[in-house]
């Protein structure tokens, strides 16, 4: 008895200290996320599969749905060395400015760099350093309500001067009909990133520059990007609601998903909710290449998403392994099959189940094909506020305050103070 007795005190006593080591090694991964759609959803479910596989708990901070919120927020716990949250998702203009508070992902990570675009790697490399890894690739282009443009004899338009004139043409014909509510193009013109997005593809696909080039020249002060902007304040009021002004990227899915439009302009997100059971549009719908200007070409913002670890975090090698999970070829898969997100790793653009089950990702490489940066790489640091400076000219334009031209001259003069002998 008394030997079963020690073996049972052995064999608890074992028990006891592998759960006090199995705790020990169990971290809670904190993750900052924006809520645009199914951002919070997606992880929480990843959640679950990740801590299955690790043992490791997630806690997903939500954060605002505006990017330029989140980085604000951002930039206040970073400075202040936030240690309460281990992981950051980021925008793919925000390594530059962030960099500093993030650990170099690289020597972590090891082949699994190799598996993502060489681009969207180089995107997030900051002198040498890997910042963020990629969890999906973004890329907007053009909604459009198929059953309408069959409905009178229209192709999706290949330049903004075409997309204004199908849209008003549409419009006007269904409010005749009874549709009262139609209106013709929806985008995001609110005063914040989402703007900056939106305007650059207008100005850029016009022939009209990048806001700042490459080599750090400021261009935003000419005439084709001031025509650009000009027209699209003529769609204010007229195929576009006036409460555009305070649009961001929900508020427009939101109109377009009762069947209230006939264009959007959205990222890929937008498609899968599009398609759901609750949608009035679902089947109704497809997709494009933005419209170009005359004499241009399709310019479409890149745009994406990724993960970065807090140097403050008390939980680095939780966090890392949380990356890994999170941006992994099965995960992404995942992500593709349930949400339309863009993969960044190049195989699951040849998967058979994607291709038949999501078949807009293989067509969404035509979109991606034409995209254009915004200029976070030659502003640097200085990027926040160059974008914030250029989206406010922008909106008040399209408000009516100013012309396009008067507000770029102005815009010009602000750059250049904030640029001074160099970005």
């Amino acid at each position: 008895m008394a030997v079963t007795y020690g073996l049972k005190s052995a064999l608890l006593a074992s028990v006891m200290c592998l759960a006090s080591v199995s705790g020990a090694l169990a971290d809670e991964v904190a993750v900052a996320s924006g809520s645009v759609g199914t951002d919070i959803q997606e992880l929480q479910e990843a959640g679950k599969r990740f801590q299955e596989q690790t043992g490791h708990t997630l806690k997903v901070v939500n954060m605002p749905a505006s990017s330029t919120d989140q980085f604000g927020q951002y930039r206040l716990w970073l400075a202040a060395g936030n240690a309460d949250i281990d992981v950051y998702r980021t925008d793919v203009i925000w390594a530059p400015q962030l960099a500093e508070h993030f650990i170099d992902l690289k020597p972590l990570l090891g082949d699994v760099v190799s598996k993502h675009f060489p681009a969207v790697i180089e995107s997030q490399t900051v002198d040498g350093k890997l910042v963020a890894l990629p969890t999906w690739a973004d890329a907007p282009a053009l909604y459009y309500r198929k059953d309408l443009l069959e409905k009178y004899g229209k192709e999706p338009p290949k330049t903004w001067s075409e997309l204004a004139a199908t849209a008003k043409e549409i419009q006007d014909k269904e409010r005749a009909g009874g549709a009262s509510d139609l209106w013709g193009y929806l985008f995001q013109a609110a005063p914040y990133e989402g703007l900056t997005c939106n305007a650059l593809e207008w100005i850029a696909s016009s022939g009209g520059g990048r806001i700042v080039e490459p080599d750090g020249t400021i261009s935003i002060n000419n005439p084709k990007a001031a025509a650009a902007i000009d027209a699209a304040k003529s769609w204010i009021g007229t195929i576009s609601p006036p409460g555009s002004l305070a649009y961001k990227e929900e508020d427009a899915r939101g109109v377009w998903q009762t069947g209230k439009a006939v264009f959007m302009r959205n990222w890929p997100y937008a498609y899968a909710l599009g398609n759901g059971g609750d949608s009035a549009i679902k089947g109704k719908f497809d997709v494009a290449p933005l419209p170009a200007g005359e004499g241009g070409s399709s310019s479409a913002t890149i745009g994406g998403w990724n993960v970065a670890v807090s140097k403050y975090s008390k939980h680095q090698d939780a966090a890392v392994a949380f990356v890994k999970f999170w941006t992994s070829e099965e995960e992404q898969k995942i992500r593709a099959l349930g949400n339309s997100r863009l993969p960044t790793v190049p195989s699951l653009y040849e998967d058979a189940e994607i291709k038949e089950k999501q078949p807009l990702i293989a067509r969404w490489q035509e979109v991606f094909l034409a995209a254009v940066p915004r200029p976070s790489a030659p502003t640097k640091a200085k990027y926040n506020e160059t974008s914030s400076e250029f989206w406010t000219a922008v909106n008040n334009t399209l408000a009516g305050n100013g012309d396009a031209a008067s507000n770029f001259k102005r815009l010009d003069a602000k750059l250049k103070r904030l640029k001074g002998k160099e970005w």
